[in-house]
């Protein structure tokens, strides 16, 4: 078999597409949770702590002057850069909270769907005659 009968077999199974589904839709997901971030959390945050922008929080290492930009701040060299970071660690947290509640309500639809089955009631001629035999001397 030629390889590319042999990678097209492979790209066009299901299961890869529907990963390559499930990856962009996790992209325009991950932007839209930034936005969720960035535009209305953060602002609520920062606004707590002194109306400054909070992914903007930094400790200078290489002698940059205060209330420069953290872009400024790391064009003149290193800084660390807490505030980014913790607006990255939102994102994580809100992100995986959305993900664990929709598998919950997935699992919980998946046990509403599936009914449990129950054997049917086979039984054995022999222990139909020995019931019916039982039944008959009770009698």
């Amino acid at each position: 078999m030629s390889i590319a009968k042999e990678f097209k077999e492979f790209a066009l199974k299901g299961n890869v597409m529907d990963l390559a589904v499930g990856v962009i839709i996790g992209g325009a997901f991950g932007k839209i949770v930034d936005s969720i971030v960035g535009d209305l959390i953060m602002p609520l945050v920062s606004r707590v702590f002194g109306g400054l922008d909070f992914s903007n929080y930094y400790l200078a290492l290489s002698g940059q002057t205060a209330g420069l930009s953290l872009v400024e701040a790391k064009k003149l060299g290193a800084v660390f850069a807490y505030g980014s970071f913790i607006t990255v660690a939102f994102n994580f947290v809100i992100l995986a909270f959305i993900i664990f509640m929709m598998v919950k309500q997935m699992n919980r639809m998946y046990r509403q769907e599936a009914p449990a089955v129950q054997a049917p009631d086979v039984t054995s001629e022999d222990v139909l005659l020995l019931r019916e035999i039982r039944d008959s001397l009770r009698k």
